[in-house]
């Protein structure tokens, strides 16, 4: 079984973050920049919320709020939940889906380490199932692995 922490160390690096006092707009446009759907909100170096595409939509636009004037503090998503590298990806993907969230936090001794999402997930288990199949089919046959 392929854990998280496996998983992260094939995914490009990086975790993009924002501090609570940044506005909707600057979240955005960061998003929009690195191609993500959404960033962790980071106080004192601590993981406090996290903003994600859906939270401006149901939080920002659907309220009549203005992006340029709000600050992400006040529609994050609070408290994260976040996981352990060590954990199987498919707990992970259980927890999303019986969570309804698209993006996880990866914490390690109270240390933010990464992010994962619900396609990293797929893809990841995905490429796990290709690899069994492909090991039983050569089993099947006698071929060599």
């Amino acid at each position: 079984m392929t854990t998280v922490r496996q998983l992260l160390q094939r995914k490009s690096p990086g975790v993009w973050t924002v501090g609570p006092g940044a506005t909707v707009y600057e979240a955005l446009a960061l998003m929009a920049q690195m191609n993500i759907g959404a960033v962790l909100v980071i106080e004192n170096d601590a993981l406090v919320g996290i903003f994600s595409e859906r939270d401006y939509a149901r939080k920002v636009i659907l309220m009549g709020r203005s992006s340029r004037e709000t600050a992400v503090g006040e529609l994050m998503s609070h408290p994260v939940v976040s996981v352990n590298p060590d954990i199987p990806i498919e707990a992970c993907m259980a927890l999303m889906t019986e969570r309804h969230f698209r993006h996880l936090p990866v914490v390690e001794e109270d240390r933010l380490i990464g992010i994962v999402s619900i396609g990293d997930i797929g893809k990841a288990i995905i490429a796990d199932q290709r690899i069994a199949i492909h090991d039983l089919e050569s089993y099947i046959t006698g071929a060599p692995a």
